[in-house]
């Protein structure tokens, strides 16, 4: 068959790094179309299930459908990331009926280039893609769906890919334009005429390397979830890419730069005694198969090492943060890291030195997205920016609430000024917590009168 080159030749504005916003409809409380700006550090917060994760997980299933050893359809819903058993357990039941079995996931690039795909449940509650759609800032639209004609493709072509009509336009012998689902995505290209249904094709137009695919493979998922602290812990490959959630990578990870004395495991020691946690740590190859980790007692390094103990004899803090601050070493300018809950376990102070390390990391041009529920990580993002450590054109807040009556989850959008301020929120955390201090205030008083 004759070499044809791709669509990655001509256009630019797929080869930008990084997801520059998210947009999600029809999955669980997000009936109507919600979308988030990502910044260098985005900052999910709103109270328990009012939808946060619920932005998240769409490209979560993406992910591990596009890491999975096996095409598992459209979706694996039940994969290392996210964990469903049908798709009756995310799909909106909010939407208007006609779009009740319908949801759709779109991320667009720092270029404007939005890519969206659309899944439905058909008979016996399959799911499929529904369409798949490819825009250009509005200058030129793409929108595929299964079982489109050669005519319908040419059509599409000659108004999207004006300047590979010559190579469209003359597949060779045995070809035709077709359209076949790869993984969760839709491609176009040349199948072969005997096949009676295009499963697959022999050439494609728009790779499934190209956004948004690169950026689901080398997203980070540090999971609010992270595991006990082990005796021993699976060696596994350093990455990247870091396939499933990171967990299972980071005591690999810290062997390795402690192997090639990379400055990075100092950086890591340093960000941990910042946090009051430990002075040190230390990897150990048991076998070929497990690694031990050791931190130490005390925030002072002992040269001897005599205060090094396994890290589950230690704070249980320890082993939840670890994966945290070792992701957000690992990652790469306009890499997406997602991260559940980052505060879990530690002390406030701690928690308040954490939101340092990820402002710090943000300004390296990742792209963080942080759910939290933590004051103190907000407040000391705060801080920074009143003070001038922070730009503030870095950082996007977004809470979640859900209407008490329909269930419906809505997104409050903020930027923070030069001061650190970003107004009123539907509900904020300070608010929270003087209202907690002035009801035990009251209730002395109240004591102290009877």
């Amino acid at each position: 068959m004759a070499t044809l080159r791709t669509a990655t030749n001509w256009s630019p504005k797929y080869q930008n790094e990084g997801i520059h916003a998210i947009s999600v409809q029809g999955f669980k409380s997000l009936a109507h179309e919600s979308r988030i700006e990502i910044r260098p550090l985005t900052i999910l917060a709103g109270a328990n299930s009012s939808g946060k994760s619920s932005i998240m997980q769409p490209l979560l299933l993406m992910k591990q459908t596009l890491e999975a050893s096996y095409d598992a359809g459209p979706l694996l819903l039940n994969g290392p990331n996210v964990k469903f058993t049908s798709s009756d357990q995310f799909a909106s039941r909010l939407q208007d009926e006609r779009d009740r079995q319908t949801f759709s996931v779109e991320m667009e690039n720092p270029e404007g280039v939005r890519h969206k795909t659309a899944f439905t449940q058909a008979r016996g509650k399959t799911l499929e893609i529904q369409h798949m759609l490819i825009d250009e800032n509005g200058e030129r639209c793409l929108r595929l769906t299964p079982g489109q004609t050669t005519v319908d493709l040419e059509g599409i072509l000659s108004t999207f890919l004006p300047e590979m009509k010559e190579q469209w336009n003359n597949p060779p012998d045995g070809y035709q334009l077709a359209v076949a689902r790869d993984r969760c995505f839709l491609l176009i290209g040349f199948g072969a005429k005997s096949e009676s249904s295009f499963r697959r094709l022999s050439f494609s137009i728009f790779p499934n390397s190209m956004f948004p695919s690169r950026e689901l493979h080398r997203m980070i998922h540090v999971p609010g979830l992270r595991g006990t602290p082990e005796r021993s812990y699976v060696r596994t490959a350093s990455g990247p890419p870091f396939v499933g959630t990171f967990e299972r990578y980071f005591a690999t990870v810290i062997a390795e730069w402690q192997n090639n004395n990379d400055v990075r495991l100092r950086r890591l020691e340093a960000m941990l005694a910042d946090l009051g946690l430990t002075g040190a740590v230390l990897a150990t190859h048991l076998n070929d198969t497990q690694i031990e980790l050791q931190v130490g007692r005390l925030l002072e390094v002992q040269p001897s090492g005599s205060d090094l103990v396994n890290i589950t004899d230690v704070g249980f803090g320890v082993s939840q943060v670890l994966p945290v601050l070792v992701a957000l070493l690992v990652a790469e300018k306009g890499q997406l890291v997602y991260i559940e809950q980052p505060e879990l376990h530690l002390h406030p102070r701690a928690q308040y030195e954490l939101a340092r390390v990820i402002a710090e990391t943000a300004e390296r041009g990742v792209r963080l997205v942080v759910e939290t529920h933590s004051a103190m990580l907000l407040l000391r993002v705060q801080t920074l920016i009143a003070r001038g450590d922070l730009d503030p054109n870095l950082v996007k807040l977004h809470w979640f609430t859900r209407d008490p009556v329909d269930g419906v989850t809505s997104i409050n959008s903020t930027d923070l000024d030069g001061d650190g301020a970003f107004g009123e929120w539907p509900e904020d955390f300070g608010e929270v917590e003087l209202m907690a201090e002035a009801a035990y205030l009251d209730a002395v008083e109240g004591h102290s009168r009877d």
